[in-house]
């Protein structure tokens, strides 16, 4: 049994038993726990810990493990009425808006109810994640001379370094800020690159947590098409003209969400673009450690064909690892760098010293590699699953592109026709939505995708995010059970 359920399973069996026990009564040993759950004395030590969180056990080292003590009654809640008066001021002239729609975010976060298979999630599942490795490089980054201690502002210097070489080019570490995952150095760039109230150039689809950035900063997104190629350079340069914008964010690698590459013959063109327009091209590099086991050669970063400081890069080693594992880096050249660096520094001071000691720990070990090669196979192997699938019982969704890097599929529904024309337009995702969570799969609907009116409805369905390549199968059945509903 995977440890992390039986810390869970025994947790919840002590719970049943404390009632045996009364107030600061004492728990059985660690040792005859171990005895009779047939479990580990890790599991134990866990599980109790579990329990003394939430004010159940108390632990005393050298005496044991104590039912704790009823809590004292809280006080009446106080009176919170007041907030409605102070927060509901006209906002309407606001540059920067005091409230945030979160909605596209959290629908990539969000836990799906038990026995729901997960299509929605954003990132791998943990059996994805090189968890034995980060454990070993997290123990031996504690025993570092100084893990403990501050580290340099801008990051540690070979953490730099090692993300310099990722780029390539003529990039060096002291072009690259370390920054806490991708969203926090996409938020410091956006912040120092447009004023609010300003436009910024987005790729439509795009990825909606930048949508909430550019909108929380106070900045206005305009929407510029992409197809399997990318973005298109003419109505690039027509958006720039026509707004005046300064900045333009984009993923030319396996883009998010429809997974397109941006073509060779348009890289030049869009940095071009944006220098003739004196503007800034933010390169949200997020996904290039999860390329497919039959990619090919991939580009290299535009950041490794720019000379002129256009290109704000961002990458972190997140998507490749887990969640938690917030650490990235803020690449840029020129006067802008000090920009950067001043708004980081106020808003985070720095990266947590042991999390970068740690991340230097994982990407110099022999695990790093293995991790990465293991982890493109069976991308590869869950990617293949959901595309037969979907071809098999779900001929009628378009998939338009299938992508040799990501964790997902983008998907057209079809326009409808007669009395079902709503049942699969932009309107029609909720409903599909809805009805696929009914039927036993998350899935995630396209609108939060456009940053302004979508041409059809569209799904994203994630194949990383589920226990198993088994369970892809079973999802796309349950699916093709929800269309048969909302048809």
């Amino acid at each position: 049994m995977h440890e992390r359920s039986s810390v869970a399973d025994l947790a919840e069996q002590l719970r049943r038993e404390l009632d045996r026990y009364s107030p600061g009564g004492k728990l059985p040993s660690s040792r005859a726990l171990v005895e009779r759950f047939r479990v580990s004395p890790v599991t134990v030590s866990r599980a109790l810990a579990q329990l003394t969180a939430e004010g159940l056990v108390v632990t005393r080292p050298g005496a044991g493990a104590f039912r704790a003590r009823p809590r004292v009654p809280l006080a009446a809640a106080g009176d919170t009425s007041w907030q409605e008066v102070a927060l509901s001021a006209d906002g309407a002239a606001d540059v920067v808006p005091r409230t945030v729609d979160a909605s596209g975010v959290t629908v990539c976060l969000a836990t799906p109810p038990p026995g729901v298979i997960e299509f929605s999630g954003g990132y791998p599942h943990p059996s994805l994640q090189p968890e034995k490795a980060m454990a070993a490089a997290l123990s031996r980054a504690g025993r570092r001379p100084g893990a403990w201690g501050r580290p340099p502002l801008d990051g540690l210097p070979e953490l730099r370094e090692w993300f310099a070489r990722e780029i390539g080019g003529t990039v060096t570490a002291a072009e690259v800020l370390i920054a806490a995952g991708g969203q926090s150095a996409l938020t410091t760039a956006l912040r120092a690159l447009a004023p609010p109230g300003a436009p910024v150039l987005v790729e439509s689809p795009t990825y909606p947590g930048m949508l909430a950035i550019a909108r929380a900063a106070g900045l206005r997104p305009v929407p510029v098409p992409v197809d399997s190629d990318g973005v298109k350079p003419a109505l690039l340069a027509d958006a720039f003209r026509a707004t005046g914008a300064r900045v333009f964010v984009c993923q030319p690698l396996f883009q998010n969400p429809t997974g397109a590459v941006l073509a060779p013959e348009r890289r030049p063109e869009v940095l071009r673009i944006a220098r003739e327009a004196g503007a800034f091209v933010v390169e949200d590099d997020f996904v290039r450690r999860l390329v497919h086991e039959d990619a090919g050669l991939l580009p290299g970063p535009l950041a490794a064909d720019d000379s002129d400081g256009v290109v704000v890069h961002v990458s972190s080693l997140t998507k490749a690892t887990s969640p938690s594992f917030r650490v990235g880096a803020l690449t840029a050249r020129g006067p802008v760098l000090e920009r950067l660096r001043a708004i980081q520094v106020v808003d985070t001071f720095f990266v947590s010293r042991p999390l970068q000691e740690a991340a230097l720990e994982l990407v110099g070990s022999p695990s790093w590699p293995r991790h990465l090669r293991a982890l493109s196979a069976e991308l590869r192997a869950r990617r293949d699953a959901m595309t037969a699938g979907l071809r098999l019982h779900l001929p009628e969704l378009a998939l338009p592109h299938i992508p040799s890097g990501g964790y997902h599929l983008w998907l057209r529904l079809p326009d409808g026709t007669g009395g079902t024309s709503q049942a699969f337009g932009p309107g029609g995702e909720s409903a599909l939505t809805s009805a696929a969570l009914r039927a036993g799969v998350a899935i995630t609907p396209g609108r939060p995708y456009f940053s302004a009116e979508p041409p059809a409805g569209h799904l994203r369905l994630s194949f990383a995010a589920v226990a198993r390549a088994g369970e892809i199968t079973e999802g796309v059945r349950r699916l093709r059970a929800a269309c048969d509903e909302v048809l």
